[in-house]
């Protein structure tokens, strides 16, 4: 009998819990239980991140659907990974914001956090604006060059400059979920992202399929809504950012040029940035091997699988960004200790919901994806690829709490090492040789993805044993 109180107790620890994660608030993380913290931070980092993947989704299932649902599939896959080149940038510089924030917020300055969001929000508008101009002006060229055909470019050019061209919104949803998280405050970076999501869901069929006064836009209707979503999610960011209710608030003094500042926060995103890129150019490689030896329904095929494991990796990711923020507030207050295993029960639960992933893309894959396209060759082509990289997804899931450990104590030049010896001097070439040499098409570029990402994850985890990464002064 005595379970029963003890067991209520527990569910109702648990649902309290819930409650203050989704609420949100100002927590000390450098104090207290260590469950607690990483719950409280990862509850709303994975809900923010499965909203960012919701986006891809919802994209993917209108497009889907229309008359000439194979190009349209492929259009959007293949912009979505010449715009992972803008989300590094955005990856870098959030995480240098992050890294750099969260040790003010641990040192108890919350002033000094504030300046160097402000700052780091300087940096990336310029930076955003002239890669914006060059995806505008080269719409047509980037889809070629990604393996497109002629007619697929055509269609498809005026999608991919409504994405490019509304790269600031991308840059800035990104870099200030990063500041926030950074602060410690990561419901308000889930709720941008809820915000911007559900005006997605909400504009894509009105301005694809159009509905009254609308006219329908077709595949273009897909890129004016996310642009639209995106750019509301970033108003009720900004909104927060200088409203004073939090303690981080950017007020106009923070807004003058702080050129020392500036370099730091350039020296800790330059390598995030190389990291992130590194990996979003090996990901267009294999996006363009796969187009070229699988034709478009192998294509097709391809960027479902993709789309739909990075649904379930956003999350993974958003709790792997825990680590980042317990990392940057521990090491800040001078408890080297804390941050370790901070980061240790991170990588278990991370685990943990990576192998519940890796069972579900085994057991549920081809329903999943024939909710997305009625085409047997796209399915059995996406049902494949989905069952092989889940191979790994466990390595995955512990090897992105490894980058983010390192990201969050501004050790950025680690993971970027790993990620260029892992992907362009590994990955590429095994995905080239088995997809070419050995004629195993697009499937051997499914092959190539998990032995890669396991062997990184490997060389991660050794670095972080060694511990250089308890040393960095930011």
């Amino acid at each position: 009998m005595t379970s029963y109180p003890r067991n209520t107790k527990t569910v109702s620890a648990y649902i309290l819990l819930l409650k203050q994660a989704l609420k949100g608030g100002e927590t000390d993380y450098t104090q207290g239980s260590i469950r607690k913290a990483v719950l409280l931070l990862a509850i709303p980092m994975m809900l923010e991140m499965i909203m960012e993947s919701v986006f891809a989704l919802v994209d993917l299932y209108f497009v889907g659907h229309l008359e000439d649902s194979s190009a349209a599939i492929q259009t959007v896959g293949l912009t979505e990974s010449v715009l992972t080149i803008m989300y590094s940038i955005a990856i870098g510089m959030s995480m240098a914001a992050t890294a750099v924030v969260a040790r003010r917020i641990g040192e108890k300055n919350p002033e000094a956090a504030a300046h160097a969001g402000a700052q780091a929000i300087v940096i990336a508008t310029v930076v955003t604006a002239a890669l914006s101009l060059t995806g505008v002006f080269f719409a047509k060229e980037l889809l070629l060059l990604m393996g497109a055909s002629a007619e697929t470019a055509e269609k498809g050019t005026t999608f991919v400059r409504i994405m490019m061209g509304s790269s600031i919104v991308i840059m800035l949803l990104f870099l200030i979920n990063g500041i926030f998280r950074g602060a410690g405050n990561a419901a308000i970076a889930m709720k941008s992202l809820w915000i911007a999501n559900g005006c997605n869901i909400l504009l894509c069929p009105l301005f694809i399929n159009g509905w009254g006064p609308v006219p329908a836009f077709g595949l273009t209707g897909a890129a004016m809504a996310t642009a639209l979503g995106r750019g509301i999610g970033v108003t009720y960011q900004l909104y927060h950012l200088f409203s004073g209710k939090h303690s981080l608030k950017i007020k106009p003094s923070h807004w003058n040029i702080d050129l020392p500042l500036m370099r730091s926060l350039v020296g800790i995103a330059t390598p995030g940035i190389f990291q992130f890129v590194i990996a979003s150019c090996s990901w267009i490689f294999l996006a363009q091997l796969v187009a070229t030896t699988g034709g478009e329904a192998g294509s097709s095929g391809y960027q479902t699988a993709i789309r739909l494991m990075m649904f379930f990796m956003l999350p993974a990711w958003g709790l792997s960004n825990a680590a980042s923020t317990l990392v940057g507030q521990n090491l800040g207050a001078n408890q080297v200790q804390r941050a370790h295993d901070s980061v240790m029960k991170t990588v278990k639960y991370n685990a943990i919901f990576m192998l519940l992933v890796t069972l579900a893309f085994f057991f549920l894959g081809n329903w999943m994806v024939s909710f997305f396209t009625t085409d047997p060759e796209v399915i059995d082509v996406a049902q494949r690829a989905m069952r092989i990289i889940s191979l790994a997804f466990v390595f995955y899931g512990i090897g992105m709490v490894m980058i983010n450990t390192f990201n969050g104590a501004g050790d950025t030049w680690t993971p970027t090492y790993i990620n260029l010896a892992g992907f362009w001097l590994f990955q590429i070439p095994l995905a080239w040789y088995l997809a070419k040499q050995l004629s195993m098409g697009p499937t051997g570029v499914f092959v190539a993805i998990p032995i890669a990402e396991t062997a990184i994850t490997i060389a991660g985890f050794i670095l972080f044993k060694k511990g250089k990464w308890k040393k960095v002064k930011v």
